[in-house]
């Protein structure tokens, strides 16, 4: 139903009062797009996968939409539940670091950043990481990392490809040395993964930096981004004043990184599902069944150049 629509109804049932209007809008019956101002009809928002029909502007969205989204229905095996970040450092900023884990657990209803399991995506068996911004900022820290590498290796074990949802400001600070040792710990788990001649493809979502640029968002076979997603390590403005220079306006965008050969390929959201599927597809055409690791003499080689 569009907006004209809406109104047309509203005015043969009889007047609207301002009040009334003000509470539907504030209990999410309208979405107002972030980047072209128009309101849209909440759900016609999420079935179009919360892409703005009139500019194409992809809101943010949070784990469990996103699994909705790229998941088989009723296929979906979440992992490693029950982990959930210490404080080995008794960190403390304004708050401390623990009573920080606590709120943002309450809050969101997460254990920590990341979600992980198992399912099917049209068909082709994954390993699925999703990173969720609104936990500290998506920050990796010792659960992240441990959650993260799990899954590779459940994926390698079972011969499933690999996907990570990108949405992180980096490693978390207030896990110190502890949160930069998961760059290598995922790593690691990925140089096994390849070696079993296995896919990954990391997706580099709105914001992808620091820790998490440095390390798995950049190992893939094929790495994609959603358009116009933020991409880098540093800040823009450490960057600039590092280098002395003025930056392109684009700089660290998808679209920047893509003509600059860091990305592989920019895909809409409303095409990412079919896409992955896909590449995994035609990268493990004869995958080992679940359960086994596929042989290096056996296993098609991964890369889109060998494969095509």
């Amino acid at each position: 139903m569009s907006l004209f629509d809406w109104f047309a109804n509203r005015r043969k049932s009889g007047p609207i009062s301002e009040e009334r209007q003000e509470r539907e809008i504030a209990d999410g019956l309208w979405t107002k797009c972030e980047s072209c101002g128009v309101l849209t009809y909440t759900k016609d928002l999420r079935a179009n996968q919360w892409v703005c029909g009139d500019c194409g502007h992809h809101h943010r969205i949070f784990s469990e939409e996103r699994i909705r989204q790229l998941i088989d229905a009723d296929t979906w095996q979440p992992l490693d539940t029950q982990l959930s970040p210490k404080d080995p450092l008794r960190f403390r900023d304004r708050k401390a670091y623990a009573d920080r884990i606590r709120e943002t657990q309450n809050k969101t209803q997460l254990p920590d950043a990341v979600q992980t399991g198992v399912g099917e995506m049209e068909g082709q068996s994954v390993a699925l990481g999703v990173m969720d911004f609104r936990f500290m900022g998506g920050s990796m820290g010792s659960v992240v990392g441990e959650k993260l590498t799990r899954m590779i290796e459940r994926g390698t074990e079972e011969g499933r490809a690999v996907v990570i949802v990108c949405a992180s400001g980096g490693a978390r600070m207030q896990e110190g040395m502890l949160s930069l040792m998961q760059m290598a710990k995922i790593s690691g788990a990925l140089h096994r993964h390849q070696e079993a001649r296995l896919l990954f493809v990391p997706v580099l979502t709105h914001p992808t930096t620091g820790g998490v640029t440095a390390s798995f968002a950049m190992l893939g076979d094929i790495i994609v981004a959603e358009p116009k997603a933020t991409i880098g390590f540093a800040g823009r403005r450490v960057v600039e004043q590092t280098l002395r220079e003025k930056l392109p306006d684009d700089f660290q965008t998808a679209e920047y990184l893509l003509n600059h050969g860091f990305v592989d390929v920019i895909v809409p959201r409303t095409q990412l599902k079919q896409t992955l599927a896909q590449l995994i597809g035609l990268h493990q055409p004869h995958s080992s069944p679940i359960g086994h690791i596929a042989s290096p003499a056996s296993a098609p080689t991964v890369g889109l150049a060998s494969s095509i």
